[in-house]
Order: structure tokens, then sequence, then C-alpha cells
């Protein structure tokens, strides 16, 4: 049997050390004591979610590609679409903008705060080349949709072909 001499920390959610104990109720209890720990110091806080990434906008984004042409759709609540910038270089499209602070409530104290504000950048690479002059996007309540169509050359054309039985 090994013994670890290093200290536990108590408070991080990661530990110094393993301990294989040797009653699995012991192990049980010490996690219920370090979930109760985290509870009464900070009642609020987001443990299982990352605070940076919940700190800035990242909006999401689905791509999506058919024969004749790439669609990106991307979520942007809460935003104008004077507030975003499409650009296309190569073989990338480049959606950006800021979603900007609707009031700033002073005298409030807030408890959580979970909606994010900001300026933000997404580069997506397309699986295929298209034709930049013939690139469309729509604005409608809050979804961003970018309609991208392939070059005739990249369209792939299929012939089916007649198997004979012999």
């Amino acid at each position: 049997m090994t013994t670890n001499l290093l200290p536990l920390k108590r408070r991080s959610d990661k530990l110094a050390v393993r301990r294989d104990y040797d009653n699995p109720v012991l192990a049980i209890q010490d996690e219920m004591n370090r979930m109760f720990d985290r509870f009464f110091t900070d009642p609020f806080d987001l443990a299982p979610y990352d605070r940076e990434w919940m700190a800035e906008f990242n909006p999401r984004v689905d791509v999506s590609e058919t024969e004749k042409e790439v669609k990106v759709v991307a979520e942007l609540p809460g935003m104008d679409e004077k507030d975003i910038q499409l650009s296309l270089e190569h073989d990338t499209l480049v959606i950006s903008g800021e979603k900007k602070s609707e009031s700033e409530d002073k005298g409030k104290n807030f408890h959580r705060v979970e909606r994010s504000f900001g300026s933000f950048s997404r580069v997506i690479a397309l699986p295929s080349e298209v034709e930049a002059d013939k690139v469309e996007a729509e604005f409608k309540k809050g979804v961003l949709t970018v309609t991208l169509p392939k070059p005739a050359s990249a369209i792939k054309t299929s012939k089916k072909i007649q198997i004979k039985a012999s």
C-alpha cells in the first residue's frame, strides 16, 4: 500500500492527491463535504461552467453543405444587422460585430449575470470554394443566414452507370 504525504487542498475542485479509501463511505463523505464547502463559500458559483466562456459573447454557428451551396446560420440574439460585419477571405467566412449592453443599471446589486456583451469574431473555414459575387446574407429575428453558392466547377456531376448481368 502506498501512502502519499502531500496535503490535500480542500478549496479547489481538483485534488492535489488522490486518496484511495478502504471504505467507500468515507470517499462519499469527503465529496459531500467539498460540495457543502463550495456552496457555503460561494452559493452562486458556476462550478460546472467556465466563467471566462460565459463572460464573452460567442455566437453559435451551423454550417451545412448541399451540392449547390454552403449555408452558414448564426444565432445573434439581441443584435441589429448594422452591428454585424461579414467578409469573405479566400476559403473562410468571417462574421464579426459587437453586442452592446442595452442599459446600465446603477444602484442594482446583481447576484448573477448570464447575458454577455462585447465584440466577437467567428472565422468559419468553408468546405469548398464559393462564388464570392453571388453570396447572399439575410438577418431575421436574431438569426443570420449566409448562403454561399458553389461555382459550376465545384458542383459534382454524377452519372448513373447501368450494370449488365452476364
